[in-house]
């Protein structure tokens, strides 16, 4: 398999997507933030003293999605039309292994018209809110993980539809 961002000499190189057609492209990403219950309860109930964690990390990601180009090196600015963060919890009770932790679940939607694809946007998204959320209530938790961010589903593009299959996800 040739890869596409290196050059035949081997020297790093921006892919040419200017003879690609523009289509319409959607990504969607998911990632976990793992913390303890307390934790949770604190989120969920808005009792950190940094204000409204999950709204902090909403826009965050959206911010982030948008700066991509500029944080990763490579990457096409893109027209991105829509951008959708959701926050999910999970009963500590019901996880098996580590009944003693929580989680927040994120799922990133990010679509538009373009020549190349949002994967890296929605992954950028999808990181940048868990960081956000770890960021705001390391305070009370600083063993929280950050786990999981993988690519769900893409469509659009020469490559067609990608769809993860559902045994291989947790969201």
């Amino acid at each position: 398999m040739r890869l596409t961002h290196l050059s035949k000499s081997g020297s790093i190189k921006m892919v040419d997507v200017g003879g690609k057609s523009r289509t319409r492209r959607r990504a969607l990403v998911c990632g976990m933030v793992v913390m303890k219950p307390a934790t949770l309860e604190a989120i969920s109930k808005e009792r950190v003293k940094k204000g409204n964690v999950l709204e902090t990390a909403r826009l965050a990601g959206i911010l982030a999605a948008k700066q991509t180009p500029r944080l990763i090196p490579l990457c096409h600015p893109v027209n991105i039309t829509n951008i959708r963060i959701e926050f999910r919890y999970t009963n500590p009770k019901s996880q098996i292994p580590n009944p003693n932790n929580a989680i927040i679940k994120i799922k990133t939607t990010v679509e538009g018209y373009d020549r190349t694809g949002f994967e890296m946007e929605a992954m950028t998204a999808t990181a940048v809110a868990a960081l956000t959320i770890y960021d705001m209530c390391k305070a009370i938790d600083r063993g929280m993980e950050i786990t999981d961010i993988k690519l769900l589903e893409k469509s659009g593009g020469r490559s067609g539809h990608y769809k993860r299959s559902h045994r291989l996800h947790r969201l």
